[in-house]
């Protein structure tokens, strides 16, 4: 009976874990896309800018990369600071912001593969009819591209669902730091057995989504 008492806290738990994996990826592969055009691109500068930047988030651990931003950035300067009245939300787009950062880096290289994937064929005949590069992008490539994204695309996002367990160490409220809290207050190591068994929902939901979309997508290619 006490392990029904740990439902509603983990529960709560598992709404930030999972707002911030499915926000810090939105986010990211926004952002991933405009990374991997970078790099894709002939001008030298931008060229470097983006390697560098997926070298760094690539090369760095993540939690690393969560201190860094979440202790270290604010002390460097105060415009860093953020400050909504709120520790839980404070500590929310912190971890927002670390890893949607990391995220685009990952991104960035599944996307620039995908592009790539794509016969050459396609830009030789999209610039035939007269379609600019941005309009060949927009209008041909990346929509083919879409396709071929969606398992990598699932399965960094399962990485991140778990990986953001690392937010408990900088005490947000995820499943990883409510379980922490319980095991502490009740002396129970079993608390980790809903945990774990939460988790597996979780990602067995979001893994039947992508492979949903995979399926329907697929039939196209």
């Amino acid at each position: 009976m006490r392990m029904v008492s740990w439902i509603p806290p983990l529960l709560n738990g598992a709404r930030i874990t999972i707002g911030l994996t499915v926000c810090a990826m939105s986010a990211g592969v926004v952002l991933s896309l405009f990374i991997a055009l970078g790099k894709m691109s002939k001008n030298v500068i931008l060229n470097k800018v983006c390697t560098a930047y997926t070298f760094f988030f690539r090369g760095t651990p993540l939690l690393m990369q969560l201190y860094f931003i979440y202790y270290a950035l604010p002390s460097i300067s105060s415009i860093f600071l953020i400050q909504t009245g709120s520790p839980g939300a404070d500590r929310f787009i912190y971890a927002f912001i670390a890893y949607s950062l990391n995220c685009a880096a990952y991104s960035a290289e599944i996307i620039r593969a995908a592009i790539q994937s794509i016969d050459k064929g396609q830009f030789e005949a999209s610039r035939a009819l007269g379609l600019s590069y941005p309009q060949t992008m927009r209008l041909v490539i990346i929509p083919q591209s879409i396709r071929r994204l969606i398992p990598p695309i699932g399965n960094e996002f399962i990485l991140m669902l778990k990986d953001a367990s690392l937010v408990s160490m900088i005490a947000l409220a995820d499943i990883t730091r409510v379980t922490r809290n319980i095991e502490g207050s009740t002396r129970s190591a079993l608390v980790y057995i809903p945990a774990m068994v939460l988790y597996l929902v979780i990602t067995a939901i979001f893994t039947f989504v992508f492979h949903r979309l995979e399926k329907k997508y697929s039939v196209y290619e």
